[in-house]
Parts: C-alpha cells; structure tokens; sequence
C-alpha cells in the first residue's frame, strides 16, 4: 500500500500517504455535514412554503386534530426564519469577540452563552419582532381548518348578522392595535437592551 502510495505522490503538490492516513479524521465530520444539509434543506423547504400549505399539509395530509396542527404549523414555519436570522446574527459578531473571551480561558459553551448568544440576539432582534407580527397576523389562517380563533369568531358574527363589512373592520382594528402593542414591546426592548450594552461596556 505504501509503494502504491508514493507512486501516485507529487512531491511538493501531493502527498498520497498523508490524504489516506487522514481519511478517518476527515470522514468523522460527515455526520454533521448531512445534518448541516437536512437542516439548510428545511429552512429553505419551510421558507418557501405559505403557512396556508403547510396549515393544511398537517392537517389534512397527516389526519391531525385543527388544534395540534395549527400548533405545529405556527411552530416549524416560523422556526425556518428564525433560524436564518440566527444565522445571520452570528455571522455578523465580530471575530474579536470569540478571540477576547478564549484569551480570557473561558470554556467554549461559556462563550457561545454568555458572550456570543446576547450579541446574537440584541442583533436579530428587529428581524425577530417581524416574525412575531407576521405569526400573530397568521393566526387568522388557522380559521381555515376549523380553530376557533378569532377571526373564525367574527366569521361566525359576521354570518348570524349580515354585516361582514362591520365585523371585518372590528376585526382589523383589533389585530392592528395587538401589533402597535408587539411593536412597542419589542421597541422598548430594544432600547433596553442598547442601555444595557452601553453600561456593560463602560
């Protein structure tokens, strides 16, 4: 084996040996190369999905009750952006920052939590305020497979009275006011977390 090795060698280019020997350190990883695959597979499956599909995938297509599957659904989809945004976040921390907190010899869990991760998230969190708007506006879809949320209540009195234009503009105030609620929370949020950065850094 040696022999038929170093004849397929090119000094200085290729060392034939090295490549093999290598092989088992360099397949260990392969595992976690397929799971990296299967998961950027499902953020992108998911991501390019309507809720109104995957809501009825789950709910017709795997025979689940309205409430279970209105509950996956507003669950997996909504996890495919948050992953991404994640994604982007970390990518986005400064290569200094992991270099700072190993100098200071702290285990690599301790850094990915209590270094890393607040960063992370002070960075995605705008993105993530969206996610929760454009989820509780979704919401209303999960009237399509029989949950009794509430637009299908205002559906139900809109019907007995006769007057869906009312009801309708009842129902969008509300969803309207829910969100300049979300949107306040998740701006004081914000700001309290830059306070906190500027504090903790000073």
């Amino acid at each position: 084996m040696n022999t038929l090795l170093n004849n397929i060698s090119i000094p200085g280019f290729f060392d034939a040996k090295l490549a093999f020997d290598s092989l088992p350190t360099i397949l260990s990883g392969l595992p976690m190369s397929l799971f990296l695959l299967v998961a950027r597979f499902y953020i992108s499956f998911l991501r390019g999905i309507p809720m109104l599909v995957i809501l009825f995938i789950t709910y017709f297509g795997f025979n689940m009750a309205a409430l279970p599957a209105a509950i996956l659904s507003f669950t997996i989809a909504p996890a495919a952006f948050i992953a991404e945004y994640y994604r982007s976040a970390f990518l986005g921390i400064d290569e200094g920052q992991f270099e700072a907190a190993r100098s200071l010899g702290l285990p690599y869990h301790n850094i990915i939590l209590n270094v890393i991760l607040p960063q992370a998230f002070r960075i995605a969190l705008p993105s993530l305020g969206n996610v929760m708007l454009d989820l509780f506006k979704g919401t209303s879809l999960a009237a399509m497979i029989t949950v009794s949320e509430m637009f299908m209540e205002a559906k139900v009195v809109a019907g007995a009275a006769q007057d869906y234009m009312s009801i309708y503009i009842v129902v969008a105030v509300i969803y309207w006011l829910i969100c300049c609620l979300l949107s306040f929370g998740q701006s004081f949020l914000e700001g309290h977390l830059a306070t906190w950065s500027k504090e903790k850094a000073g």
